[in-house]
């Protein structure tokens, strides 16, 4: 009798790289392709274990001497507004929301640049030209909408986010807006409104990327409540930022081959129990 492993995605690792959030730090990531009609279930589950999605690719933080970089996600149910986030609304009561299939805009991308150039003149999407900006909002694999917000007196444009449905809350892969309207935040006002998309389809977390303890850059991220991030293989809520400068630590990490294991797939069973 003939037998069969299921088919599992296979892992690989980046070569290293200057670090993004942390000074004299190398990163590297693990990853894998997210393809196939087993797409969505892939991404809704690595999403649980602190994966991203970046078009058709899954990746998780995978250093070597440090694991500063924390999955974070709000809890919506532990989730209350301070006041300054109640202004932020008041702020922004003239946008409206529309929600559309990924597909890439001239308009979004003329917003995009000017995003780029005043907060990110240096960052690793500064040469992005237009074909890659429609390959990252197009290319993708699973449940993915475009929601833009624009000025109800103008029509103008102003912010645009990324967003991922997962089985358990909205993601929000990559975020714009207009650099021209510091006094509205509007970055945290993306975040508030998907909180109450989260509400509206009755989901119960939005995911928000990386917190990193310790980089300026991800602060703003901690200034919510509800927060959680994942460590040591699961979520909890957010302590003390000080309390995670341990996770700089060199052997804080468990060697790829054992994070690679301990991956469970979408059907609840860990990688290795595929090993024949």
């Amino acid at each position: 009798m003939r037998h069969t492993l299921p088919i599992a995605p296979q892992f690989y690792v980046t070569a290293p790289q200057s670090c993004p959030y942390l000074d004299g730090r190398k990163e590297r990531k693990l990853f894998t392709a997210l393809q196939g009609e087993g797409a969505q279930r892939l991404n809704d589950s690595l999403s649980k274990q602190g994966f991203r999605r970046s078009q058709n690719v899954l990746y998780r933080p995978a250093c070597a001497e440090c694991s500063a970089c924390l999955s974070a996600r709000i809890n919506i149910d532990d989730f209350t507004m301070t006041r300054s986030q109640r202004k932020t609304l008041k702020r922004n009561a003239g946008l409206e929301r529309r929600a559309t299939s990924p597909w890439a805009t001239e308009e979004q991308y003329a917003l995009f640049r000017r995003y780029l150039e005043h907060r990110h003149a240096d960052g690793g999407m500064a040469d992005m030209d237009t074909f890659e900006f429609a390959a990252m909002i197009e290319e993708t694999p699973i449940r993915t909408r475009v929601v833009e917000y624009t000025d109800c007196e103008t029509g103008d444009l102003v912010a645009v986010c990324l967003t991922d449905v997962l089985d358990d809350g909205v993601s929000m892969v990559y975020s714009f807006y207009d650099p021209d309207r510091p006094r509205d935040s509007l970055g945290t006002y993306i975040i508030l409104d998907h909180i109450e998309i989260a509400r509206e389809n009755r989901l119960p977390h939005v995911y928000l990327g990386y917190w990193v303890p310790g980089s300026a850059k991800m602060g703003y991220k901690a200034a919510f409540s509800g927060l959680e991030v994942y460590v040591n293989g699961g979520w909890e809520k957010k302590r003390d930022s000080s309390e995670y400068s341990a996770q700089l630590h060199p052997l804080s990490n468990d060697p790829i081959s054992e994070q690679v294991a301990n991956i469970a797939l979408p059907d609840g069973r860990p990688l290795r129990a595929l090993k024949p």
